[in-house]
């Protein structure tokens, strides 16, 4: 990886010069302003590591830090009923036994019964992220007004304004990009260190911590500026948890604060006149003139080892402790944004891609915990909704989508490691419920020990295509990198515990036999993603799209994972049953719509009014990948229809929905824009807005419900559409612009390509000026010829010159080759 980062650093310097573009300059045309107290959570500043996450709130009377990792978990886990779940072959024969005239599976008894006895698990309140408190900084507004925020997310600095007797200040905040701390100092207009303005710190441990876990442990050195507290995080559920002994595996996490003013004692009056003494984290500031700073730390792990874990914190706060965290933080970020850029004409999708991938660096990191559906930031039950946790039908996928052309591969590691600790529960799921080999990957899953899936229930927990859809982004990995080490270390056996599994539900009796009609190896019985859930007589349980889509997909890895790893004589049982169904898989659905003519559906017997959850009629466009721009014209006139038919609820469609448009150049940017901007919170992270009734909402639902559950890291995916509207690469052959409006300026600057080519282009006066190319590793680069089929000249390592002309440039390349693409003048 670190090869990889190195070769990127050479190309920025390729690509800057061409462009005349410098990639942080382009972040920073892009801070994030508020310009008021922003007292709600979702109003606040954004900051984070990528593990520590940090909410920055304000209000007229203090400014409030709210903490968030995503190492820290309540990891505690309900794994009962094991023995009454049974085996996937009985409960199957209760789902054939069913009557098929029931309306619900919930009006058969034995359903009923048996559906609230596997969610049960799932209904306890843990696991969840557990929030890691929140630090206030007390000022008194008759001398001190707040005036609002920015942050600069080109460095990643927060400044929050004061109006401080008269005098404009700016408390600066910023998260080291390397250890789990938060620095602050205030500073006038002319960035010169300013004594505090500030009259107490408080701390307060979560006001939603259960009440059924060991309390917090205060630290307190006021006399050093120091204070804190511990909490531990059990192991075991409240049953079976000794709070005096503990467990072994306890985790535990270490919140404390360091300013460089002594923290005194005093009182606080109530509003009847009563004084009482401060709480017992909370103290004054003692003011002086001495520069204020601060930093607060936070340590997470196994209990043992945070308990022993000594402070980070220098013996005394200096300008220069400060600028060291700063410069290092500085640093960091310069080398995420020179990564890839983009340059657009217009300025709000620019801003989107910016805004989105400032927030996704915040939240990801490699080596630390793959964050849950609202990563790393929480306060009280603010980002604990569905336990936080993973969910494999889209959710958990769509954030990592980002990193693959966006050249930003490092960020996709958490993912990965996310695969490997599911790996053993899947497979162990797969053998004692369902029989068979390989891994049947869970609908939910959490980042603690797991030895059941966490919801077995039969309707989303028999969601087949979950398993394909949870390995494909490590094919993904290779294809963008051509990684061998990586396929064969870390992608392959996941790819093939999957494969395995499909093969051996397909070739189960009741998936393939006389009693279909046909020689089709079915995917029987499965669930559509989010939709009709188990029905009476499987009316809506086979032959998904999504299913197929996905099946066709890893099956094809697998295979081209063999063929490039030298597999073929170990594998050669496996890839022969692969062979045999590849071909033999079922046609995706269709129906007739009276408005737009034929159209696929999302599985056999749907009709064309359905209000969908998430895009799932559009699967084999993405994430099937099958179909796209190229698609033979019959079936691209479906894929369009399909488009223009497709209802869609709100809320897990904004980045899913529009990727697939613009897979078939059909993306309407002006209206994906109003869309981004309706869902885009004050705090401008956009969350799942719903988009009509229909299906599960109706005209007493809040359209806005999801918002206060948490800041969706899903939805950072949005840099991911855009990148498809400037350049697609999945055929392996390169498309340029293929949905963008000529009338508009655009530029993108090393974005990735499968094959390991790096790709920087421009559009000026609604022509492509050239293309240039770094090929990482080496092979043939296939480009969609920008200019018609016209003849090209190709500048390698800016010497040595040759022609090239066709439809589809094929281009030989060697490793770390510098290649320009440009018209032949004639």
């Amino acid at each position: 990886m670190k090869r990889i980062l190195s070769i990127q650093f050479a190309l920025l310097i390729f690509a800057s010069s061409v462009l005349g573009m410098t990639p942080v300059n382009n972040a920073s045309r892009h801070p994030i302003v508020y310009e008021k107290p922003a007292i709600d959570f979702f109003e606040g500043a954004v900051l984070g590591n990528g593990a520590l996450g940090v909410v920055v709130t304000t209000r007229p009377d203090a400014i409030c830090f709210h903490f968030g990792h995503n190492n820290v978990w309540d990891i505690r886990v309900a794994e009962n009923h094991k023995e009454e779940i049974g085996t996937f072959d009985e409960i199957f024969a209760k789902a054939k036994a069913m009557p098929n005239t029931l309306g619900s599976i919930y009006e058969d008894p034995f359903f009923n019964q048996y559906l609230n006895l596997t969610g049960s698990n799932y209904r306890k309140p843990y696991p969840r992220p557990f929030p890691c408190g929140t630090v206030v900084l007390g000022i008194d507004p008759r001398q001190v007004e707040v005036l609002g925020h920015k942050i600069f997310i080109d460095n990643a600095l927060c400044e929050v304004y004061l109006l401080n007797n008269g005098q404009k200040h700016m408390l600066q905040i910023f998260v080291s990009s390397h250890t789990n701390d938060l620095w602050f100092r205030l500073v006038d207009e002319n960035q010169q260190l300013q004594p505090s303005c500030f009259n107490r710190l408080r701390i307060m441990p979560d006001s939603h911590t259960p009440a059924d876990i060991p309390p917090y442990t205060t630290i307190n050195r006021f006399a050093d500026g120091v204070m804190g507290f511990s909490q531990t995080l059990p192991y075991l559920e409240p049953d079976q948890y000794d709070m005096d002994k503990g467990h072994p595996k306890d985790k535990m996490f270490r919140l404390e604060v360091k300013l460089n003013a002594p923290l005194t004692d005093g009182v606080r009056h109530s509003n009847h006149g009563a004084q009482y003494p401060l709480r017992t984290l909370e103290r004054h500031i003692r003011q002086d003139q001495t520069p204020f700073l601060g930093t607060v730390s936070l340590f997470e792990g196994l209990a043992e080892s945070v308990r022993e874990e000594k402070t980070r914190f220098p013996e005394t706060l200096t300008p220069q402790t400060y600028n060291a965290a700063k410069a290092v933080t500085d640093k960091a970020w310069k080398n995420y944004w020179d990564r890839s850029a983009v340059d657009l004409a217009d300025h709000y999708l620019e801003e989107i891609w910016y805004h989105n991938l400032y927030f996704f660096n915040a939240s990801v990191k490699e080596g630390i915990t793959c964050p849950g559906i609202f990563a790393n930031w929480s306060l009280g039950n603010i980002g604990t909704a569905w336990h936080g946790d993973y969910h494999l039908n889209y959710n958990t996928q769509q954030p990592f989508w980002v990193t693959f052309a966006s050249n930003h591969l490092d960020k996709n590691l958490p993912y990965v490691d996310l695969v490997e600790h599911m790996l053993p529960v899947s497979r162990k799921w797969a053998k004692e419920y369902y029989n068979m080999r390989g891994a049947f990957f869970p609908h939910s899953a959490y980042p603690v020990d797991m030895s059941l899936h966490p919801y077995p229930v039969p309707d989303w927990g028999w969601e087949v295509f979950e398993t394909p859809w949870v390995v494909q982004g490590l094919w993904w990995h290779y294809k963008y990198s051509m990684d061998k080490a990586f396929l064969a270390d870390r992608a392959f056996i996941p790819i093939k515990d999957a494969v395995l599994f499909l093969v051996d539900y397909m070739k189960r009796l009741d998936a393939h036999g006389p009693q279909w009609k046909d020689n089709k190896y079915h995917i029987f019985p499965s669930v559509p993603p989010e939709l009709y859930g188990l029905q009476p007589g499987f009316k809506y349980n086979y032959d998904t799209q999504i299913d197929i889509a996905l099946t066709k997909f890893i099956f094809k890895a697998y295979l081209e994972a063999v063929d490039v790893l030298g597999y073929k004589k170990a594998e050669a049982e496996l890839t022969k049953a692969v062979r045999q169904i590849l071909p033999n898989l079922p046609e995706y659905s269709t129906a007739k719509s009276e408005q737009y003519g034929e159209i696929y559906t999302s599985v056999p017997g749907e009709h064309d009014k359905i209000v969908y959850n998430v895009p799932a009629n559009l699967t084999h466009v993405f994430p099937g990948e099958e179909f796209g721009i190229d698609a033979p014209e019959e079936i691209y006139h479906k894929l369009v229809n399909t488009y223009r038919a497709h209802q869609n609820e709100g809320g897990n469609d904004i980045v899913f929905r529009h990727l697939q448009a613009a897979r078939l150049g059909i993306l309407d940017l002006e209206r994906f824009k109003r869309y981004v901007n309706y869902a885009t919170l004050p705090n401008h992270t956009v969350t799942d807005m719903v988009l009509q009734t229909g299906g599960r909402y109706d005209d007493q639902t809040d359209f806005a419900y999801m918002a206060p559950m948490g800041i969706w890291f899903e939805n950072f995916a949005l840099p991911a559409v855009i990148n498809e509207c400037l350049m697609q690469s999945y055929t392996g052959v390169i498309h340029l612009f293929p949905n963008w409006d000529r009338k508009n300026d655009a530029a993108f600057s090393t974005l990735r390509a499968m094959g390991a080519f790096l790709i920087s282009s421009e559009m000026s006066a609604g022509e492509i000026t050239y293309v240039d190319i770094l090929s990482e590793k080496g092979g043939e680069c296939k480009v969609k010829n920008p200019w018609k089929g016209g003849t090209v000249s190709l500048i390698r390592d800016q010497e040595k010159k040759e022609t090239l002309q066709g439809d589809i440039l094929c281009i030989k390349t060697t490793p770390n080759e510098k290649i320009r693409v440009q018209r032949l003048n004639e």
